[in-house]
């Protein structure tokens, strides 16, 4: 346990760093843009699919699941506006007295707190929320709801895809970010290079079945609890195969798969924390580079442990 809290601890760390953020803005930037002229594309696509699911549930499922998702919507807002508001009139005063390597580990904890202060709201003022959403739900007519929750829908798969491709970029950009890290950091890289065309082979065949089970899981969203377990064993199947693949792949010259089920519990705890990054406006682009990084120290760290043992 000890070494995967060591392994989380550096991923944290490295990602306050301007190094690191570079690395997840470039890649964030890229992806949005992506997945903007996807969505512009697909978008009735999306929609109509959505739309055959919706027709096929009864109304009073349509506005509870309706309500869920808008208090949802709402409760980014509300942590972006907030963001923006302490960084425009706060964040200046604070910025001034701070080194510039420093700005990045404000902007990720101001993210970070603003998120946490509106899930302990919505924590607490849950049912309450749900309960005046569902009512306000109530008086609009049944094709004002159904188009918006089958847009709502639609966004589900982008950002599933939003997803899925910057857990790719961050696979792809895995060997230099984690190169510059080392030398950084004053310790020897001696990353495995041999690896590296066969773990993109298996980022991408994790892409594809990852697709393939969000489009198949899809109508379990519209069933409420089960939506959230199903999104978050998709998010950290697909993070755990990945990401454990491409950190052993860089530690190990071979038998990586042998080595990651030796460390299951380590690796799936991992997994599970990169994925709460996924609920966080802003801070969900950090969340494959903390995977990246934690994944690749908690390999590296046992590696030397055991020449250490021998």
């Amino acid at each position: 346990m000890k070494e995967t809290l060591n392994a989380i601890y550096s991923g944290f760390r490295e990602i306050l760093t301007w190094h690191t953020m570079r690395y997840a803005l470039i890649s964030g930037a890229i992806v949005a843009l992506i997945w903007a002229v996807i969505g512009f594309f697909a978008w009735d696509i999306l929609v109509g699919l959505s739309t055959s699911f919706i027709e096929l549930l009864p109304f009073k499922i349509i506005r509870s699941d309706g309500a869920s998702m808008l208090s949802a919507f709402i409760w980014i807002q509300l942590v972006l506006v907030t963001f923006a508001f302490i960084y425009i009139f706060i964040g200046n005063f604070i910025l001034r007295s701070l080194d510039r390597d420093k700005y990045t580990a404000f902007t990720i904890l101001t993210i970070f707190g603003t998120s946490l202060f509106w899930a302990v709201v919505w924590f607490f003022m849950h049912d309450y929320i749900h309960a005046q959403l569902v009512n306000f739900l109530s008086t609009l007519p049944f094709e004002t709801i159904k188009k918006g929750f089958a847009s709502l829908m639609a966004f589900y798969f982008i950002y599933n895809g939003v997803v899925m491709t910057m857990v790719f970029f961050a696979s792809f950009f895995s060997a230099p970010l984690m190169r510059a890290i080392e030398e950084k950091n004053g310790t020897e890289a001696n990353l495995v290079q041999t690896n590296r065309f066969r773990s993109m082979k298996y980022t991408l065949k994790d892409s594809l079945i990852f697709t393939a089970l969000v489009i198949v899981l899809f109508p379990l969203v519209f069933i409420p609890v089960i939506d959230m377990f199903v999104q978050l064993a998709l998010w950290s199947w697909f993070i755990k195969n990945t990401m454990s693949y491409d950190a052993a792949s860089l530690v190990y010259e071979e038998k990586q798969e042998e080595e990651i089920a030796k460390h299951k519990p380590a690796v799936w705890f991992i997994s599970f924390v990169t994925v709460l990054f996924n609920f966080l406006p802003i801070f969900n682009i950090f969340g494959p580079f903390f995977g990246e990084i934690a994944m690749f120290r908690y390999f590296k760290n046992i590696k030397e442990a055991q020449k250490e043992a021998e």
